[in-house]
């Protein structure tokens, strides 16, 4: 196999990266849709859309266990 120059080179790995970004984008994509699912069984209608997108946006930002241990630590809220 002839060696590629180095123009060659670079169009090949930027084809290569195009091609991760575009798997990475549908792998995120089927994530996020198989985490909305789960939405369904949850009460989310409880709280409104601005409160669900601020709870996910901190437990995100705080990380997984840290956001639950706080969580747990409240009181429930009254039905």
């Amino acid at each position: 196999m002839p060696k590629l120059t180095d123009r060659e080179k670079l169009a090949e790995l930027d084809k290569r990266q195009r091609a991760l970004s575009e798997e990475a984008e549908s792998v995120r994509r089927s994530l996020r849709a198989r985490y909305g699912a789960m939405l369904t069984d949850i009460p989310v209608e409880r709280i409104s859309e601005k409160e669900f997108r601020d709870l996910l946006t901190h437990a995100i930002r705080a990380g997984g266990s840290p956001a639950i241990a706080a969580l747990k630590a409240l009181p429930a809220a009254p039905i």
